[in-house]
Protein backbone atom coordinates (compact mmCIF):
# COMPACT_ATOMS: atom_id res chain seq x y z
CA UNK A 1 0.00 0.00 0.00
CA UNK A 2 1.50 3.45 -0.84
CA UNK A 3 2.35 5.94 1.97
CA UNK A 4 -0.50 8.03 0.54
CA UNK A 5 -3.08 5.63 1.45
CA UNK A 6 -1.08 5.07 4.77
CA UNK A 7 -2.03 8.98 5.60
CA UNK A 8 -5.48 8.78 5.13
CA UNK A 9 -6.44 5.31 6.38
CA UNK A 10 -4.72 6.98 9.92
CA UNK A 11 -6.37 10.40 9.42
CA UNK A 12 -10.06 8.62 8.69
CA UNK A 13 -9.61 6.52 11.97
CA UNK A 14 -8.49 9.44 14.14
CA UNK A 15 -11.59 11.45 13.05
CA UNK A 16 -13.71 8.58 13.03
CA UNK A 17 -12.94 7.97 16.32
CA UNK A 18 -13.66 11.25 17.49
CA UNK A 19 -16.81 11.25 16.34
CA UNK A 20 -18.25 8.14 17.34
CA UNK A 21 -16.42 8.70 20.89
CA UNK A 22 -18.07 12.61 21.53
CA UNK A 23 -21.74 11.60 19.84
CA UNK A 24 -22.50 8.25 20.44
CA UNK A 25 -23.51 6.14 23.38
CA UNK A 26 -23.82 2.52 23.91
CA UNK A 27 -24.44 1.40 27.48
CA UNK A 28 -21.23 0.30 28.77
CA UNK A 29 -19.40 -1.06 25.95
CA UNK A 30 -16.08 -0.04 24.76
CA UNK A 31 -16.07 1.05 21.11
CA UNK A 32 -12.84 1.20 19.27
CA UNK A 33 -12.02 2.48 15.65
CA UNK A 34 -9.42 0.08 15.08
CA UNK A 35 -8.66 0.36 11.78
CA UNK A 36 -9.74 2.06 8.13
CA UNK A 37 -8.69 0.74 4.57
CA UNK A 38 -9.55 2.95 2.05
CA UNK A 39 -10.04 1.91 -1.79
CA UNK A 40 -7.21 3.48 -4.11
CA UNK A 41 -9.53 5.35 -5.75
CA UNK A 42 -10.82 7.36 -2.44
CA UNK A 43 -14.53 6.52 -2.65
CA UNK A 44 -15.19 3.65 -0.04
CA UNK A 45 -13.54 2.90 3.30
CA UNK A 46 -13.72 0.19 5.27
CA UNK A 47 -13.88 0.79 8.72
CA UNK A 48 -13.02 -1.83 11.69
CA UNK A 49 -14.85 -1.22 14.77
CA UNK A 50 -13.99 -3.23 18.14
CA UNK A 51 -16.62 -4.16 20.53
CA UNK A 52 -15.87 -4.90 23.93
CA UNK A 53 -18.29 -5.91 26.65
CA UNK A 54 -21.51 -5.16 24.53
CA UNK A 55 -23.23 -6.92 21.22
CA UNK A 56 -21.10 -6.22 18.90
CA UNK A 57 -24.53 -6.02 15.85
CA UNK A 58 -25.79 -3.78 17.90
CA UNK A 59 -23.16 -1.41 17.75
CA UNK A 60 -23.12 -2.31 14.05
CA UNK A 61 -26.40 -1.47 13.76
CA UNK A 62 -26.55 2.04 15.07
CA UNK A 63 -23.46 3.26 13.80
CA UNK A 64 -24.71 1.77 10.00
CA UNK A 65 -28.38 3.94 10.67
CA UNK A 66 -26.23 7.22 11.67
CA UNK A 67 -23.49 6.80 8.84
CA UNK A 68 -24.63 9.76 6.95
CA UNK A 69 -23.97 12.07 10.18
CA UNK A 70 -20.69 10.26 10.73
CA UNK A 71 -19.64 10.65 6.92
CA UNK A 72 -20.64 14.20 6.80
CA UNK A 73 -19.10 15.42 10.50
CA UNK A 74 -15.72 13.79 9.28
CA UNK A 75 -15.92 15.90 5.90
CA UNK A 76 -15.88 19.19 7.96
CA UNK A 77 -13.04 17.69 9.65
CA UNK A 78 -11.15 16.51 6.79
CA UNK A 79 -10.85 18.32 3.61
CA UNK A 80 -10.63 16.00 0.48
CA UNK A 81 -12.03 15.57 -2.60
CA UNK A 82 -14.73 13.38 -1.78
CA UNK A 83 -15.54 11.79 1.52
CA UNK A 84 -15.18 7.90 1.06
CA UNK A 85 -18.81 5.95 1.69
CA UNK A 86 -18.31 4.38 5.10
CA UNK A 87 -18.86 0.76 5.39
CA UNK A 88 -18.66 -0.69 9.16
CA UNK A 89 -17.17 -3.97 9.62
CA UNK A 90 -17.05 -5.47 13.28
CA UNK A 91 -13.31 -6.23 14.72
CA UNK A 92 -12.72 -9.34 16.35
CA UNK A 93 -9.24 -9.55 17.01
CA UNK A 94 -9.52 -8.14 20.64
CA UNK A 95 -11.57 -10.71 21.22
CA UNK A 96 -9.37 -13.66 19.56
CA UNK A 97 -5.77 -11.86 21.64
CA UNK A 98 -8.22 -12.19 25.09
CA UNK A 99 -8.94 -16.21 23.73
CA UNK A 100 -5.58 -16.46 22.91
CA UNK A 101 -3.96 -16.02 26.47
CA UNK A 102 -6.48 -18.05 28.03
CA UNK A 103 -5.56 -20.56 25.69
CA UNK A 104 -1.88 -20.33 26.44
CA UNK A 105 -2.36 -19.60 30.23
CA UNK A 106 -4.40 -23.29 30.18
CA UNK A 107 -1.29 -24.84 28.16
CA UNK A 108 1.20 -23.03 31.01
CA UNK A 109 -1.22 -25.30 33.83
CA UNK A 110 -0.44 -28.18 32.11
CA UNK A 111 2.11 -30.65 33.68
CA UNK A 112 5.65 -30.77 32.05
CA UNK A 113 8.32 -33.70 32.25
CA UNK A 114 11.05 -33.54 34.25
CA UNK A 115 14.28 -31.85 32.77
CA UNK A 116 16.75 -34.90 31.49
CA UNK A 117 19.45 -36.06 34.16
CA UNK A 118 22.75 -34.94 32.48
CA UNK A 119 25.49 -37.81 32.82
Amino acid sequence: MSQRLDRINALLRREISTVVQRDFEFGGALVTVSGVEVTPDLREAKVFIGVLGGHGSRVLDKLGQKRSLIQSRVAKRVVMRCTPKLDFRLDTSAARGVDMINVLDEVDKIPKAPPAEEE
